[in-house]
């Protein structure tokens, strides 16, 4: 499902990274299943994510910091796992969507950024006009990783009380 919702893609940066919904299928598992079957799919989903647009590594850490270790970050949100149904059980689901799912979903994507932050810096910043920090520039190009995060964040407000309402999470694991 994460493949086939970043092939949807409401933006395309010109070297890579588009705005698409591709990690909320991963924070959805992280978050009903615990972290570690959320950093298994994420890192998973990143060699597939490459398998399916590959874009030319220039360096085998840049392949790292752009592929499966973003993904496996966003399998962070997993840590918001037991409280997500200890929430659901005793509280609102409004409740549980700004105190579980927004922090879990932060914390999700502002790991995929810093991965894609320092590749930038690292590899891409001959990229960034001249006299610009190679910082600055990475910080903004990768600003299309929390623009995502924003949509994953409504879609999965929506889709984890649907979801929880209709198939109950029985065991979390962490």
């Amino acid at each position: 499902l994460a493949v086939v919702l970043n092939a949807i893609k409401l933006w395309q940066m010109p070297q890579g990274g588009s705005i698409a919904l591709g990690m909320l299928p991963i924070m959805v598992l992280a978050l009903r299943r615990g972290l570690m079957p959320g950093l298994a799919a994420g890192v998973l989903y990143g060699f597939l994510d490459y398998l399916v647009n590959p874009y030319p590594p220039v360096h085998p850490i840049q392949f790292v910091l752009d592929y499966p270790i973003p993904y496996l970050l966003v399998g962070l949100a997993g840590i918001g796992a037991n409280r997500w149904r200890k929430a659901v059980a005793g509280s609102s689901e409004l409740t549980a969507v700004w105190t579980v799912i927004l922090p879990s979903i932060l914390l999700a994507a502002l790991g995929r950024y810093a991965s894609h932050l320092l590749s930038g810096v690292v590899y891409f910043g001959a990229y960034a006009p001249p006299g610009q920090s190679v910082w600055l520039y990475s910080a903004g190009y990768n600003s299309y990783v929390l623009i995502s995060a924003t949509g994953c964040f409504a879609a999965a407000a929506i889709v984890l009380p649907a979801l929880e309402r209709a198939l109950p999470t029985r065991a979390v694991t962490t």
